[in-house]
């Protein structure tokens, strides 16, 4: 990467590229990214990480993605993470408040399921990974629309069953979450391979607004979705099955990263009315050349043309897909309303690339990590 390039300035061409490929206006989109990073955003890359952010796995605190839904254009999502000055736990938290306030009258964002449980995901002393995470959704041509991701650990590992069934106790989700945990987590599990990992809420008050949790599974096999699943109607285990080995090339145990899934919970439902599963695959490809096959097999599968991912691809990368892994992370499915489709998430590896698995082997005098100022300049 050029001498000084600020982070924000890598991570905005990376989005004004993508953009272009969404076709939404970059205007919003990269006035709400540098709010987002705030005086994080003109630390030149030459420095390490201001905080090391679990969004991305070299600690940038942003990650792209791109959602595929039928009958309309290819959605374009920024999951980040607003840091305080300087960063710390509480710094944190305070500015993803202080980020929300900001744009909720311009946007007209609906705090309705967000106020009844914000104390409950507050703390001095936060716990876990992370305090408060935020979602921008850009669909052509309309306004962006915000979720706001809480941490269920924020007060322990311990805590956490109880807090998320009281917060949707709250919400007049209770009936549904007990049928989630019969199905979702394995027996004895709960807050050990089974982890409560996201509690997220959409800020807008449609027909489509939902609460969502998020459930990852450590050291799991296929089946072990596949029960997870069942916890909502009309989701069919083969297809949820099928996605798993086809992404993560089998049926497990998967010891790296873990398979997360999530349900999508609305009011009057005894049980959830969505899931979605998302597989890790840079835990289980060689390279990005061997993910992006196994994600064009998949958007195939599910009729979406390969195009349109490799223009999103192409707007990200910095390198050659063969000369390292992680820069497509996870791929999901997602089953049920509002919207079933598949999202492949990007890496903006602003810090870090990780080298191929397969070159780690055959050439162990490589570097372990390697900057990508290093690494080929150029596109796949």
């Amino acid at each position: 990467m050029g001498g000084g390039l600020s982070l924000s300035g890598h991570l905005g061409g990376q989005l004004a590229r993508l953009c272009a490929v969404a076709g939404t206006d970059p205007d919003a989109p990269l006035e709400l990214l540098g709010g987002l990073l705030g005086s994080t955003g003109s630390r030149p890359l030459s420095a390490p990480p201001a905080w090391p952010s679990n969004v991305a796995d070299d600690h940038t605190p942003v990650e792209f993605s791109i959602a595929f839904n039928s009958g309309e254009p290819p959605t374009l999502r920024i999951l980040a993470e607003a840091l305080g000055s300087p960063p710390d736990p509480g710094s944190n938290l305070s500015a993803g408040y202080e980020f929300l306030g900001a744009q909720a009258a311009r946007f007209g964002l609906s705090t309705s399921r967000l106020d009844p449980v914000r104390d409950l995901f507050s703390t001095e002393h936060p716990q876990g990974e992370f305090g408060l995470w935020h979602s921008l959704v850009f669909r052509s041509g309309r306004r962006p629309e915000f979720k706001v991701y809480f941490n269920p650990e924020l007060r322990g590992v311990g805590r956490a069953p109880d807090l998320v069934a009281e917060a949707l106790r709250r919400l007049g989700l209770g009936g549904s979450y007990r049928t989630m945990l019969d199905h979702g987590v394995r027996p004895g599990e709960l807050g050990r391979r089974d982890r409560l990992t996201f509690f997220a809420v959409d800020l807008h008050d449609g027909p489509q607004a939902r609460v969502k949790l998020y459930l990852t599974h450590h050291g799991a096999h296929v089946r072990d979705v596949v029960r997870a699943a069942g916890a909502v109607d009309d989701v069919d285990p083969a297809e949820v099955a099928e996605f798993c080995a086809t992404a993560a090339g089998g049926t497990g145990p998967f010891d790296g990263r873990p398979l997360v899934g999530s349900y999508t919970f609305v009011e009057g439902a005894d049980r959830p009315v969505g899931y979605s599963v998302y597989v890790p695959i840079r835990s289980y490809v060689d390279d990005d050349e061997e993910a992006r096959d196994r994600v064009l097999a998949l958007l195939a599968r599910y009729g979406f043309g390969g195009a349109e991912f490799d223009r999103a691809l192409n707007a990200v990368a910095r390198r050659p897909l063969r000369n390292g892994v992680g820069l497509i992370a996870h791929v999901s499915l997602r089953l049920g309303p509002p919207r079933p489709g598949v999202t492949v998430y990007l890496s903006a590896e602003a810090y870090r690339v990780s080298p191929p698995r397969l070159r780690q082997v055959l050439a162990t005098h490589e570097p372990a990590e390697q900057p990508i100022g290093r690494s080929t300049a150029g596109h796949h």
